[in-house]
């Protein structure tokens, strides 16, 4: 294709008026943004599951790993612009990007390590190293390709392709929403699916690997299109000028701090020595909206605690929805699926309706009440967990022991334990578990210490004098002998049937297990063979099924999405309209840099903080967002909306005619080209970052 401008030679053929070259720049964003959310969707449980750590450290890992996600696009950026170009970076990135999915697809394979095939890993360490690497990498392709693959995008349009380019970046936008939503459905429906060599696990491995195909396919896709694209020269990073203007500027200012020297209106005038002063004054509208974004990150802080917190919060629920069984990590999709929703019906609705109605809903406004909402998500979500509490079970201290009393034999039994009244124990029958405040030795202990959501753990006690073998349709559990128990089992919730077996005689014996349960089965000495044998075992429940409903969760998901469409979006329209026309992308970078410190700051709290409740550690982080939201809302009152084309157009009329009353002065004719050269420069940038945005 030849560009009408002439600055341009592709060799894309153009269907309906778009470059061919767009069908593959689209198809793999949609596959890496699969393989991003898909793969993230299940990672907190893989941290709590898999490789066994508790909910603060696998919170920490988590934000730990999403801070780093948006921290290195600035360091894509960087790259991409003064060194390598967008085509090669988003090029090598992505290779860098699908061997970190690699990695963590391998990590999950517990067959690698379980050398005695008990279905838990010999060596945890072999897995931790190799999935903290996989996450690594994957934070720096993620990360470095995300400002370069939008960007590399609108550059394939020419300038008379104004409408197409708006449309590609409509499509753009709706791949990545698109592969969000179909991941986070997908890939934790592969977690749930048991797999292994020697012994069937959930299947992590299968999880992490589709993602890291959609990887390869994405990366594949971007190489078959390479003989089509418009590949732009780097012509460096305005982030790197900005950094410069502003440290010569603190460093200026510094050697001439004595009170010799004259005051400036503003700190940025101290670079008017060796800067143009139309960069100067473009850097001072990009740090007035930089200080805005100081109490941001508390926003992001209790917003990306979707995937951890409310992840975990949900394993302890029921997600039993009749016809429809949801899984933990699955309760994300309703993020994606209210953001298609609720945009519309903001812009066309919600919106216009308050203009109407006389009032004067200002962007920064609108962020205020997007924080105030996310405060609300959080105080539903204790309200909650609250609920779920009053569920779970009691665990002794460390100053405590829990037991548990079975009487085997046909008589009832009087029990006297110290410190405790006499307990007359009914024959074949189970005593539920006893607290005690000191530790009784010499006495049998059964503790759970955890559960799985879609696992059911169980074990039998056989109370009879023959040896019984117990199994299911999907596995054979054993012998066991008599006046004996059997290891604690896994199987997945819903209806089970057991055969018992002793010699050439059997029975069934049926039940229905519920989500995230355990189970003592006590087969009594009376036990009759049949064909049923319902009533010669006895149930106890050592851990209770969930009961809280995971319907619960949706206000909170409301909320929280409800104040992501008034923060987020609004946010990033008002960074844009208040930043000069060649510094959208330092003020995106910036936007970044406040969703990575609001992760640090989970990171903090789970680490440091420790408090016992998690309902209370929600209200905090309810309570800390109101009090931002205050101080956010004085910053807003206090700004001044700018139009910055109006300033810089200003400006270059200023230095038009300074150049006009310096043309027929001497030695004026160096300065007059150096600074339309610079206006020229800031001139061809202003395009390509607008069509970055």
């Amino acid at each position: 294709q030849e560009w009408e401008d002439g600055q341009r030679k592709g060799k894309s053929k153009v269907v309906c008026g778009y470059p061919l070259s767009i069908f593959f720049i689209v198809v793999n964003e949609f596959c890496e943004r699969f393989s991003y959310y898909g793969m993230r969707a299940v990672l907190v449980l893989y941290f709590k599951y898999f490789l066994r750590w508790d909910d603060d450290l696998a919170t920490s890992i988590y934000h730990t790993f999403v801070a780093l996600c948006y921290l290195t696009p600035i360091l894509g950026a960087i790259v991409a612009d003064s060194w390598l170009g967008k085509f090669k970076t988003i090029i090598y990135l992505s290779i860098v990007y699908a061997v970190g999915q690699v990695a963590m697809a391998v990590s999950a394979i517990h067959d690698i390590t379980d050398s005695d095939r008990d279905g838990t890993p010999d060596s945890m360490t072999f897995h931790i190293v190799l999935s903290m690497v996989g996450l690594f990498l994957i934070a720096l392709g993620t990360g470095g390709i995300k400002p370069c693959v939008a960007a590399f995008g609108g550059d394939q349009f020419g300038e008379h392709q104004d409408r197409q380019r708006r449309t590609f970046f409509s499509v753009f936008y709706l791949c990545i929403n698109g592969g969000s939503l179909l991941s986070t459905i997908i890939t934790p429906v592969l977690r749930a699916q048991e797999c292994g060599i020697y012994s069937k696990q959930k299947c992590y491995s299968l999880a992490f690997g589709v993602p890291a195909a959609l990887m390869v396919v994405a990366l594949v896709v971007f190489i078959i299109g390479s003989g089509m694209y418009y590949k732009a020269e780097p012509q460096g990073n305005i982030m790197l000028d900005v950094c410069k203007c502003i440290g010569f500027a603190i460093k200026n200012r510094y050697r001439h701090r004595s009170k010799q020297y004259p005051k400036r209106q503003h700190w940025m005038d101290w670079a008017e020595e060796k800067y143009d002063k139309l960069l100067i004054a473009q850097i001072k509208m990009v740090l007035k909206v930089l200080f805005l974004y100081i109490p941001l990150p508390m926003f992001w802080t209790l917003f990306d605690q979707k995937g951890s917190r409310w992840t975990l919060q949900a394993t302890t629920m029921d997600g039993n929805f009749g016809a429809l069984v949801i899984q933990p990590d699955q309760m994300q999709t309703v993020n994606p699926i209210l953001i298609l929703t609720l945009v519309p019906i903001m812009d066309s609705l919600i919106y216009p309706l308050i203009k109407k109605c006389g009032l004067n809903f200002t962007p920064l406004k609108r962020m205020t009440v997007g924080m105030l909402l996310a405060a609300i998500a959080f105080v539903c979500a204790a309200l909650v967990q609250i609920q779920i509490d009053k569920t779970l079970p009691t665990f002794p201290s460390t100053s405590q022991s829990q037991l548990k009393l079975l009487n085997m034999g046909s008589n009832s039994v009087t029990v006297k334990l110290p410190g405790n009244d006499a307990l007359i124990l009914p024959a074949a029958q189970v005593y539920p578990f006893i607290n005690n405040s000191e530790i009784v030795e010499n006495q049998a202990i059964t503790f759970v210490g955890f559960t799985d959501y879609f696992l059911v753990y169980f074990r039998f006690v056989n109370g009879m004098k023959t040896a019984v073998n117990v199994s299911t349709a999907a596995a054979d559990f054993g012998l066991i002998e008599p006046f004996y128990y059997s290891n604690y089992s896994q199987i997945k919730n819903g209806k089970a049937t057991f055969t018992l077996r002793s010699g050439s005689q059997s029975c069934e014996y049926s039940t229905n297990f519920g989500f995230g349960s355990s189970y003592t089965f006590f087969i009594h000495s009376t036990l009759v063979f049949g064909s049923n044998c319902q009533d010669s075992v006895t149930a106890v429940e050592d851990i209770k099924p969930n009961s809280v409903h995971m319907a619960l969760q949706i206000p909170q998901y409301f909320f929280i999405t409800a104040g992501e469409v008034m923060f987020s979006v609004t946010g990033l329209e008002f960074s844009y309209s208040q930043a000069p026309s060649n510094m959208k992308a330092v003020l995106q970078a910036g936007w970044l840099f406040t969703v990575a410190i609001g992760n640090f700051i989970v990171l903090i709290v789970a680490e440091l903080a420790k408090i016992p409740k998690q309902w209370a550690e929600y209200v905090l982080f309810a309570s800390l967002l109101v009090a931002v939201c205050v101080i956010f809302s004085i910053m807003a009152y206090f700004y001044t909306y700018i139009d910055p084309t109006e300033i810089e157009a200003q400006f270059k009329k200023k230095i038009n005619e300074d150049d006009e009353d310096d043309k027929s002065k001497p030695g004026k004719a160096e300065v007059e080209m150096v600074k339309r050269d610079s206006i020229k420069c800031h001139d061809e940038y202003d395009k390509a970052t607008q069509t970055k945005m």
